[in-house]
């Protein structure tokens, strides 16, 4: 394993962590081997597909950690009450099967705290921070809100189903495109789909997650892709229910298409969506006072928003985010990738096993890209 590249005698991620450390946050280091179903659970189809997997002597699915989030979050859950609000930063290798297999990454994790759009605010100015501390002076500001994009989908005349499907395929790369393809031409049933899906379409849902454990069984199979059977089964009857709604009105679908297309400063997005809102008759005033008061912590804290580039449609492939996500890259290209990159989190602490709501926001900055994009000293 290749060592961090370094500068002036010390490391990068070392001289990242000293920053973080100096702005609060307590240093920690989780284990390399973690348990595997949580990451093939809560990670995101991407991430799933790179895992390094092992098994334990108890027979136990392990993996080496493909990131810092979730670890860092079950040594807090390990180690205190669930409400202690805390700060952490990182330095350490994370394992994914791409490139080399494994890359040096810091980071932060903010938990706990009530004050949600200032801490956002924090994190954000702090990954720009950690970015011109590496020498990467000229950089693309990228922004988006799953948390905006469900008010929206909360607001407008959809089904239960289509609704949990498109707020969970917000952050997967191109589904969310394909869903709402497949919502512009859905059929009003599903007997054109045939077999199974057209059999449990509209039955006792526990009947039809019988039925299907059945039929994989009968097959032979346990997982697919890291799911169990009961998860499969849940999966075709969410199939089935999205088989059987009706498509679209055109008006909707005009307000969905609308919403997607916004893109601009924090201050011109939040003007166009108050807009939007109004001519479809949506109240969107709770997520777009939020966003707004964000934008102001942001702008007291240094960062100027008009340099940053938010877009409705912008999201991040793992699946536990739940608000604020952001990407910083090089402006010049000269890296592929984000160099910095993270978001809120507020459930994934219920997700972990914490008895009480936890709220969670933080970053991962990748030390190779900012070595390769950074000015030389």
């Amino acid at each position: 394993m290749a060592g961090p590249p370094t500068i002036n005698g010390r490391t990068r991620g070392d001289a990242l962590v000293a920053l973080y450390e100096r702005a609060g946050y307590l240093r920690v280091e989780p284990p390399i081997l973690q348990p595997a179903e949580i990451f093939l659970e809560l990670a995101g189809e991407e991430l799933r597909r790179r895992l390094f997997l092992t098994t334990g002597a108890a027979g136990r699915e392990l993996c080496l950690r493909p990131d810092l989030t979730i670890p860092v979050c079950r040594e807090h859950l390990a180690a205190h009450a669930e409400k202690r609000a805390a700060a952490y930063c990182y330095l350490g290798p994370v394992f994914r099967d791409e490139g080399a297999g494994d890359f040096l990454q810091a980071g932060v994790e903010s938990l706990g705290r009530h004050d949600r759009e200032a801490a956002d605010a924090e994190i954000f100015a702090l990954a720009v921070e950690s970015a011109h501390a590496a020498g990467c002076r000229r950089l693309a500001l990228r922004m988006g809100d799953v948390e905006l994009f469900a008010a929206l989908i909360e607001a407008l005349d959809l089904s239960p189903a289509w609704r949990r499907r498109l707020v969970k395929d917000f952050n997967r790369s191109g589904t969310l495109a394909d869903d709402l393809a497949t919502l512009k031409h859905a059929p009003g049933t599903v007997a054109s789909r045939g077999g199974v899906l057209a059999a449990i379409a509209g039955s006792d849902p526990a009947g039809a997650r019988a039925l299907v454990a059945d039929l994989l069984s009968i097959a032979g199979i346990k997982t697919v892709g890291g799911r169990s059977v009961e998860e499969i089964a849940e999966r075709f009857l969410e199939q089935a229910s999205l088989g059987a709604t009706a498509g679209l009105r055109a008006e909707t679908m005009a307000v969905l298409d609308r919403y997607l297309a916004v893109e601009g400063d924090p201050d011109e997005v939040a003007a166009v969506l108050r807009e939007l809102a109004a001519d479809a008759a949506l109240d969107l005033s709770r997520a777009l006072d939020s966003f707004e008061r964000r934008t102001g912590f942001l702008a007291a804290g240094g960062v100027d928003v008009t340099q940053i580039r938010f877009a409705t449609a912008f999201g991040r492939p793992l699946d536990y985010y739940t608000g604020m996500v952001f990407e910083l890259s090089d402006a010049d290209g000269r890296v592929a990738g984000p160099l910095v990159a993270g978001g809120r989190y507020d459930r994934l602490m219920s997700v972990l096993g914490s008895d009480e709501p936890m709220a969670a926001v933080g970053f991962a900055a990748w030390v190779d890209r900012l070595a390769a994009a950074g000015d030389e000293p």
